[in-house]
């Protein structure tokens, strides 16, 4: 059976990946990221089918017609295509923002989802958390000045030299999004994503009863540590795993959070009843 590729939404079409069978797992990106980071992520291999949609404005898909952009948005486009794809329930995860969109649907839709992957969160229980200030001066500094003088702007800022000298990894991705070829429409993403939150409090994650996986690393001003220890300290039944930081080895960390999203993934026996027989 051929699998839908893409989603239509609020006029515009949306971006599907399905691919595998057996576990369904819908796994999302982060702030900036797509399919590919996706891919590099997440576990490959038999026994798991893997559900990614592109947010609105990233990889392949169109910004649709509504503003701002917001978790709920992003979260209400990542349910849509679990129902297209035919999913009732699904282990839900995701990096940074995708983290933050699998946490709200698991605590708004508890019926949906049987299982968590929380991979690298940048945000808890509030909106526009301090780790999110670098990403909303890069937006505001390309919706004043256009992409080419706002890199230099940002270049020359204190952000970018404290970033360089403690979180070198996140430097890259940040001044990645200067270099988009949509940057002045994907500055006001950036604006909205960085000005908001999943809009799920303290009580929400403590009321959560389902496996659940916290991934975080050092070396890392955009998505800290805390929060991961934050979000593993609230949900009862949450692991923790601090792995290798990206910053350091990008090879290893990448080994390191496949390794632990595989074992999580085949540890749980209530999991195997999301297998088609």
């Amino acid at each position: 059976m051929k699998r839908p590729t893409t989603l239509l939404r609020d006029g515009g079409t949306l971006r599907v990946s399905d691919a595998g069978d057996g576990l369904a797992v819908v796994f999302q990106h982060g702030l900036g990221g797509g399919e590919a980071q996706v891919a590099q992520s997440f576990p490959a291999g038999t026994g798991l089918r893997r559900v990614t949609l592109e947010c609105r404005g990233h990889g392949g898909s169109a910004l649709g017609k509504h503003r701002p952009f917001s978790f709920q948005m992003f979260a209400d486009d990542v349910l849509a295509a679990a129902e297209q794809a035919g999913l009732e329930r699904f282990v839900a995860g995701g990096v940074s923002m995708g983290a933050g969109i699998a946490l709200r649907l698991a605590c708004r839709h508890r019926d949906r989802v049987a299982g968590l992957v929380l991979v690298r969160p940048a945000w808890t229980f509030g909106k526009a958390p301090a780790n999110m200030r670098p990403i909303a001066e890069v937006a505001r500094l390309m919706l004043d000045h256009g992409p080419d003088k706002a890199r230099a702007l940002f270049a020359q800022s204190e952000t970018a030299v404290r970033l360089y000298r403690e979180a070198p990894d996140n430097l890259g991705s940040l001044l990645g999004y200067f270099d988009r070829p949509d940057a002045m429409t994907f500055a006001q993403v950036l604006a909205d994503i960085a000005a908001d939150g999943p809009g799920v409090s303290a009580r929400d994650a403590e009321s959560l009863d389902i496996p659940t996986l916290v991934i975080g690393n050092a070396m890392d001003a955009v998505h800290p540590l805390s929060s991961a220890y934050t979000l593993a300290a609230a949900i009862p039944s949450a692991a923790f795993a601090d792995i290798a930081p990206k910053a350091l080895d990008s090879s290893r960390h990448f080994a390191e959070l496949q390794a632990q999203v595989t074992a999580f993934l085949h540890a749980h026996a209530n999991f195997r009843s999301l297998i088609p027989s």
